[in-house]
């Protein structure tokens, strides 16, 4: 039941060997590019939750991906809030992928300040290759989604390596509002600068044989918002 509520690959494997307490970490987190009007590029890091946007609620309030510990687990592109960290320090198994060498280094700095293991892959969000098939157990994108050419082709290696019933959250910025800017409605609903619409998000995921049983459009904790910033759903892998 959906619950509506409001190219070559390189791979580089990090693991932890030298320590340094979190608190000590000096440099805040970079700003990653994340299309969608609405969206903040710069929220911060929390190292103990799993963000989906600034001044919105969070997996400790929103419990999408639920209990991750000792579970496998891959993030799909790599925001500012570095959501790697928190996953791996509630207990998960944790893989990032990102095509940027840059973004994959503040992966690396942030699991070593923190004191813990990341696998990451330097490559397409869709080249999920490393991952044998059915042997994950969740799998995130915060606003990696419109850095993906062929949707079509990452929802089908999602559905390949997650495990029958486990969930695929996403989270992208809400179509209306690529609609606004200085409050007034600027562009149409569809057309270039809308890369997705929700009919066809789902009708996508429908495709990759997967069903969506959560849909949300958390209202920000900032005045005068006039949409939703964000859109985020949880689809669960159907078949084998």
């Amino acid at each position: 039941m959906l619950q509506a509520l409001g190219r070559g690959r390189s791979i580089i494997s990090f693991a932890q060997q030298c320590c340094k307490p979190a608190c000590q970490l000096a440099s805040p987190c970079l700003p990653i590019h994340l299309l969608g009007a609405g969206w903040s590029d710069t929220w911060g890091v929390d190292e103990m939750t799993l963000s989906y946007g600034d001044h919105l609620p969070d997996e400790a309030e929103l419990r999408l991906c639920g209990d991750v510990n000792g579970k496998r687990v891959i993030e799909l592109g790599v925001t500012s809030a570095v959501n790697s960290i928190g996953l791996a320090r509630r207990g998960a198994r944790t893989m990032v992928v990102d095509p940027s060498g840059d973004n994959i280094a503040l992966v690396r700095r942030h699991a070593e300040a923190n004191e813990v293991a990341i696998e990451c892959h330097l490559a397409d969000l869709a080249d999920l290759g490393f991952a044998t098939s059915a042997s994950v157990d969740v799998v995130v994108c915060v606003g990696g989604l419109d850095r993906v050419d062929d949707t079509n082709r990452l929802f089908r290696q999602v559905h390949r390596v997650l495990k029958t019933g486990a969930s695929f959250v996403l989270a992208l910025p809400h179509p209306f509002g690529n609609m606004i800017h200085n409050n007034t409605v600027q562009h149409s609903y569809w057309g270039l600068l809308q890369p997705h619409t929700v009919s066809s998000l789902f009708t996508t995921l429908s495709r990759a044989n997967f069903q969506v049983d959560v849909l949300l459009e958390p209202e920000p904790r900032t005045p005068n918002a006039m949409v939703p910033p964000t859109l985020l759903l949880r689809a669960r892998k159907l078949g084998v």
